[in-house]
């Protein structure tokens, strides 16, 4: 039976360097994927999945009304060879669009890998995130760790002079410069760098 599974972790752990290997794993095998990366995340150009060590692959750019088990199922009838659909970024992803991953799943028999952050920089939870932690049948994390060497399991979010931001829009796209993976003593203390 194909499976819903979510690899989570905050920023920096390499989830989109684990999806390309993933992928890289099937085409060894002469099996195709689906890879698909938001539409709003154009840092590395447009249609992108790129990891901070340099490796990167093209792929579908889906919004908030793309319809991914229509494209997977046409996808397939084109090429039978799909095996799998992988998802960047996932947290972006709507409560209709994992039910679509579900069926993915269930009706075209394909497992999805879906690789996101599980909380934004307030610590609340993305939508898409929220419903892939309650529906997805595999959960992995993903560690990475904290300036403290503690695991990180938190991202705090820094202007360009280092200052923790704590309020804003819950979406805005950046990385280094941007956000800062924490343990939970230095993300509710505030602390993006050793003191």
């Amino acid at each position: 039976m194909a499976k819903l599974y979510f690899y989570y972790s905050a920023m920096n752990a390499g989830k989109s360097t684990w999806l390309l290997q993933s992928s890289h794993n099937y085409h060894e095998r002469g099996m195709e994927t689906l890879m698909y990366v938001p539409l709003i995340d154009a840092r590395f150009g447009q249609g992108k999945v790129t990891s901070r060590i340099g490796i990167s692959r093209d792929a579908v750019s889906f919004d908030s009304k793309f319809d991914f088990f229509a494209h997977a199922a046409k996808a397939l009838q084109d090429d039978p060879k799909v095996r799998c659909a992988l998802i960047d970024e996932a947290q972006f992803l709507t409560k209709a669009q994992v039910e679509q991953l579900k069926r993915i799943t269930v009706e075209l028999k394909i497992p999805v890998l879906a690789y996101g952050l599980r909380t934004d920089f307030m610590g609340e939870p993305f939508e898409g995130s929220k419903y892939l932690l309650s529906w997805a049948e595999d959960l992995v994390e993903i560690k990475t760790i904290c300036h403290c060497g503690r695991k990180a399991t938190m991202t705090l979010r820094v202007d360009p002079k280092g200052r923790v931001l704590r309020q804003g829009e819950q979406v805005q796209i950046g990385g280094n410069e941007s956000y800062i993976s924490v343990c939970w003593r230095h993300f509710t203390g505030g602390q993006p760098q050793a003191s």
